[in-house]
């Protein structure tokens, strides 16, 4: 074992854990020996090592950061992105991606990609308030039965010139796995099909510009489609059902074929050209698993077998055989992102500082374009999850493959840095969903259940170096979702390099006090986007009268010995709250619902937090969860629209006419401005 501990360390495996101060949980063996296999390593039989290589394959250099270790008298220069080759060591490297050369005395050479981030991120522009959206969910009087880009630009307009909002936070946008043979696609943002492309469900179709000059034919087509839509519209604003994200879908792309039909002109097309030159390999990657998809079914594991790989004879002859189905996946792609474009530029004209917050999901589905078009980069018969904790004693199973970090080290961390180019050609700021993933990762070999998997480091200097030069050359703010179980140092040091953590009210207590007090609004950190719940807890309302338990106990997921316990509890907490804030001058005694939720957000107010958030839904008294963690056919997670305090669907065009949500953003402004 002694071995298998010294091979797995060398690899980045961890033999054993700590799951709390005082306890130690060793790894078993055959955990250990599928992990280090996932990377390449056969631990039965090593191979012998050989000679050790001048320079690792990836090198980071910080400002004021040390030298690659190298043998004395090796000469080290530097080509630089730009064309430039100088010495390394002299006049200071600029931010960005180079190539450092090393020539050792013994007549070795060595190469490796040199990645220089800027040295500090600057943060938010001043302090800010926005709103938390789940973009499905937002649906308009025009929307086809879900929350769209048009919507979005309305509701950014509408939140930056009347609410003075300095963002608008979303949940990922990334393209989904459609359903197999029928089956409904699943609706969680945090599982796609892949991270790099916006899903085009989320189009407005009206606002193609090709819609325009359809002809007769075509425009009864589509008229027939809008009525169809519309009534899938009033299904869930009028009727109460859930958000059918395949109906919507259906609709849109038979709109889609008929609207492919319209020549682009000479300016749409000379754009359409360039977005595919810009986005290269991997969008004829990700429009080739779509038409492959749409014949063998969304799982690429399941084709045959010359078409699970991407880079096959089988995959090339695919590629000229469907040339059409795959330039209108790729049609759809650019579609979609001058959608999400004009978003953005909408957001800022409304005088938002920061605009569109987009959210990078950990990872990927199994079945998508990028576990297809990315094997060589992301662990095979491997999924990312959680250990046991307090708040799951059988830990979690994401079902999402993660990076292998030997494999991004050896491609100069290229796949992370075009995700990331990627996603921020059209935000302001990124959330970066689990960003201790940046750090490590637990992986849990394929048949494991999850309180068998280990730990896998990752270079976290390397990884956070890609993630700010990224964001400084987007002009972007960094977030991370820095919640739960957190190793010490890892908000520190995100600190340092200016990205921003997440503080969530009900978390921010002195857990190390008796009792367990919460923090005082001036002992909240400065660096962090504040809000009072998020879209895997329970709505504010809901929260304070202990709802969330009860709706816990209808769906069967709490057993009835346990409810009175946990009731009393949640209304303990809740009770320990509103005296917070009656203590501080921010709620009387008889509040109600809207009045609670205000000191809530005013509390925020009170702290010295860069960014603020609200839950778009407090706006109007949603009391229902967007996800319930745990749930999948017990409830609606990821369908359901902004409703108010009853249940009932608001309209975007309602929320905004709303006297309630204009009231706790007044109060909020207010509270921030101070006395």
């Amino acid at each position: 074992m002694e071995r298998l501990s010294r091979l797995a360390a060398a690899h980045g495996v961890a033999t054993s854990y700590a799951p709390s101060a005082d306890r130690r949980v060793d790894v078993p063996e055959d955990t250990v020996l599928a992990v280090l296999a996932a990377l390449g390593v056969d631990a039965e039989h090593p191979a012998p090592p050989g000679e050790a290589p001048l320079l690792p394959p990836t090198v980071v250099r910080r400002p004021g950061g040390p030298p690659p270790e190298v043998p004395a008298g090796t000469e080290l220069r530097v080509d630089t992105e730009d064309g430039e080759t100088r010495a390394y060591g002299g006049a200071p490297i600029p931010a960005g991606y180079h190539t450092l050369h090393a020539s050792a005395p013994d007549g070795r050479t060595g190469r490796a990609a040199l990645i220089v981030p800027p040295p500090r991120l600057p943060g938010p522009p001043g302090r800010t308030l926005g709103l938390l959206v789940q973009l499905y969910s937002v649906l308009s009087a025009r929307s086809w039965g879900m929350g769209d880009l048009v919507d979005l630009a309305d509701l950014a307009s509408w939140a930056g010139h009347t609410l003075g909002a300095g963002f608008i936070q979303l949940n990922p946008l990334h393209a989904a796995v459609p359903g197999a043979q029928g089956a409904p696609t699943d609706p969680s943002p945090y599982r796609p099909g892949t991270r790099r492309f916006a899903d085009p469900v989320h189009l407005r179709i009206e606002d193609i510009p090709e819609y325009a000059y359809l002809g007769p034919e075509a425009r009864r087509r589509t008229d027939e489609l809008l009525t169809r839509a519309a009534g899938l519209r009033s299904a869930v604003l009028s009727e109460r059902r859930p958000i059918d994200r395949d109906a919507v879908w259906a609709l849109k792309r038979e709109a889609l074929d008929v609207l492919r039909q319209v020549p682009l002109g000479p300016g749409r097309h000379a754009a359409y050209c360039a977005f595919l030159a810009r986005e290269g390999q991997a969008l004829e990657d990700h429009a080739t698993w779509c038409a492959l998809a749409e014949l063998h079914g969304p799982d690429w594991r399941s084709w045959p077998a010359g078409l699970r790989d991407p880079r096959s004879p089988a995959t090339a002859r695919a590629r000229g055989d469907h040339l059409a189905r795959i330039d209108f996946h790729s049609w759809l792609a650019w579609l979609t992102d001058t959608q999400l474009a004009r978003a953005q530029r909408v957001a800022r004209a409304a005088g938002m500082p920061i605009g569109l917050v987009h959210d990078l999901a950990l990872g990927v589905h199994p079945h998508g374009s990028d576990a297809w078009a990315q094997q060589d980069v992301l662990a095979t018969g491997i999924s990312a999850g959680a250990p046991p904790d307090a708040f799951n004693e059988r830990g979690q199973d994401w079902g999402l493959p993660p990076w292998r970090p030997d494999a991004l080290a050896e491609r100069g961390y290229a796949p992370y840095r075009e995700l990331l180019d990627g996603l921020l050609r059209h935000a302001g700021a990124l959330r970066v969903d689990h960003v201790m993933g940046q750090f490590r990762l637990w992986w849990i070999p394929e048949g494991m259940p999850p309180d068998r998997g280990t730990y896998v480091s990752y270079d976290a200097e390397a990884m956070l170096a890609v993630l700010s030069l990224a964001a400084h050359r987007a002009g972007a703010v960094l977030v991370g979702e820095d919640l739960g179980t957190v190793e010490p140092g890892v908000r520190e040091d995100l600190a340092e390099r200016g990205i921003a953590g997440t503080s969530v009210l009900w978390f921010e207590r002195h857990w190390e006090r008796r009792g367990q007090p919460p923090l005082a609004p001036a002992e909240w950190r400065r660096d962090c986007l504040a809000t009072v719940t998020t879209h895997d807890l329970p709505s504010t309302a809901a929260r304070f009268d202990g709802e969330h338990v009860l709706l816990r106990q209808r769906l069967g997921l709490l057993p009835a010995e346990d409810v009175a316990d946990a009731l009393r509890a949640a209304l303990s907490e809740s009770a320990e709250w509103l005296d917070t804030f009656a203590r501080l001058g921010l709620l009387s005694r008889a509040a109600g619902d809207e009045e609670r939720i205000a000191a809530a957000y005013r509390y925020l107010a009170r702290t010295p937090a860069g960014m603020l958030g609200i839950w778009l839904p407090d706006l109007v008294g949603d009391r229902r969860p967007q996800n319930l963690p745990g749930t999948w056919q017990e409830y609606p997670n990821w369908r359901l629209p902004v409703a108010d305090g009853t249940g009932r669907p608001v309209a975007l065009e309602e929320l905004a006419a709303s006297a309630r949500a204009a009231r706790l953003v007044r109060a909020v402004r207010e509270e921030m401005a101070g006395p």
